[in-house]
């Protein structure tokens, strides 16, 4: 999943305005004595990363809360790939501070990829931080606890080659009963000048693919329709029994069957076989990459939804090589035609786009435009530039454009972008598409909000049909965000 650095808030795809990407725990009373509140940040992976969190805490005494008032335990699951999102997360504990001063007994951590490019910081300077745990330490988060109510320092930063909580059933935080993230990779082995990823996530590793199609099958027996397989770089994914996993190994040796590599084509058909009715998504696609097998599988199969999320960064060659992005403007190209040539039109392509890398000129900001004129997203999260301790570019290029030349790129881009997305939905009028009910819509009680196959939110009146519901709605009317129509037969 690509993490762009920027100092304004990203675009909501509902709204097209400017907010942050925070989700809190909700409320949880099964008798446990103890309660947990979280709070994370960033990507899908956090929010994902939170839900193995407060299922090992459930199993060590822990309900969770949505009143971190009331909380025995606050954790922070922190992102550090903006500025922004660092800032937020210090203001959030001096608010915890207050609190704390009421109930000395509060223990409160942060965690993820903050926690593990910060934790000297985090222990010396912020007097209430009680525990710092990175992103693969989470199962020693309970004797961390201890420890810390003990009157001592909790940190636990260690970077593992091995770990991926497949055996942790995750506790859904805050899910519409419809729709659920699965981690299937963690870490990353892509050096994108721009990222901490691979500072604060470590090496690439892929999970056991069997545990994967376990838990979504547990989920669509839950009464789940709709699962997201997320990684850093869900293309690269690759796991054999030989290399992952010496038991199984055994175990298929002794049974005289076949050792079997997986990738992620594999995976993503292994999953779709579950039942028809469980939708198929995954984020984030890699460029270099995403393959023509991969593209395939997705038209054998219906679930599996037609949308890819192909973050560009930029269109010029030169400044992707400078973000060591490892492929040029000329192989994005080929991807997306692959793309339109085996999925169609009807497919949507999102990406993210950077405005203003280190020594971008303005003809190659053009060039930027230029492939958004191609493409034609449906979607981008754009960002400008600005610079992370840590990163290749921070070593070894200077943040050299201007502040105000950023938001002219940046806006050029936004602006290019909604037209493109208006564009694109209009596309869908008059279409009849199938969509899966999410709920009820945020701006009416009567009306009903889902998604198509594209991810594109549809609005529609409420009538008698309800949340996880398929239903066949004809497209009337559209912004640059949202379509709006009614259902038919």
């Amino acid at each position: 999943m690509e993490n762009i650095i920027q100092d304004i808030d990203i675009l909501d795809r509902n709204s097209q305005e400017a907010t942050e990407t925070i989700e809190t725990s909700k409320e949880e009373n099964t008798g446990k004595k103890k309660k947990l509140y979280i709070e994370s940040y960033g990507c899908q992976m956090n929010f994902a990363d939170s839900e193995v969190v407060s299922s090992i805490m459930k199993d060590n005494g822990y309900d969770t809360t949505s009143d971190f008032e009331t909380a025995d335990v606050i954790f922070l699951n922190t992102c550090s790939i903006r500025e922004k999102a660092e800032l937020t997360v210090r203001r959030r504990l001096g608010q915890f501070n207050k609190v704390k001063k009421r109930n000395p007994d509060m223990t409160i951590g942060v965690l993820g990829c903050m926690a593990e490019r910060l934790k000297e910081q985090l222990l010396e300077e912020e007097k209430i931080v009680d525990v710092v745990v990175g992103p693969d330490a989470y199962r020693d988060l309970p004797n961390l606890v201890q420890t810390a109510e003990s009157g001592q320092k909790a940190v636990n930063t260690f970077l593992s080659r091995e770990e991926t909580y497949a055996d942790i059933s995750p506790v859904r935080l805050n899910s519409n009963g419809v729709s659920a993230f699965i981690s299937i990779m963690r870490g990353c082995d892509n050096m994108c000048s721009f990222c901490v990823v691979p500072f604060t996530r470590g090496r690439e590793r892929s999970r056991d693919p069997y545990s994967i199609v376990k838990e979504a099958e547990d989920l669509f027996d839950q009464g789940y329709k709709e699962v997201t397989l997320l990684g850093q770089n869900v293309d690269s994914y690759k796991w054999s029994e030989d290399e992952n996993n010496k038991a199984w190994l055994e175990k298929k040796e002794k049974k005289g069957e076949e050792v079997q590599v997986v990738n992620f084509a594999n995976l993503i058909e292994m999953v779709a076989k579950i039942a028809p009715d469980l939708r198929v998504r995954f984020s984030t696609s890699h460029p270099k990459d995403i393959t023509d097998e991969v593209l395939h599988t997705m038209k054998r199969y219906d679930n599996i939804c037609k949308c890819l999320h192909l973050p560009a960064q930029s269109g010029n060659s030169r400044v992707l090589d400078l973000m060591n992005r490892t492929y040029t403007r000329e192989w994005y190209i080929n991807r997306v035609d692959a793309v339109r040539e085996i999925l169609g039109q009807e497919c949507a392509i999102t990406s993210d786009m950077i405005a203003g890398f280190c020594s971008e000129t303005e003809e190659e900001h053009q060039e930027t435009l230029t492939l958004m004129d191609y493409v034609k997203y449906d979607f981008s999260y754009m960002f400008f530039y600005s610079e992370r301790p840590g990163t290749l570019a921070a070593k070894k290029f200077e943040d050299d454009i201007p502040l105000e030349v950023k938001k002219r790129r940046l806006q050029e881009i936004i602006n290019k972008q909604q037209a493109t997305s208006l564009e694109r939905n209009k596309l869908d009028l008059g279409k009849i598409q199938t969509v899966l009910i999410e709920g009820t819509s945020k701006r009416s009680e009567e009306q009903l909000q889902g998604r198509t196959t594209a991810n594109k939110v549809v609005i529609f009146p409420k009538e008698g049909f309800k949340k996880g519901q398929y239903v066949n709605v004809l497209i009337e009317d559209c912004s640059t965000a949202t379509l709006f129509g009614k259902v038919v037969s």
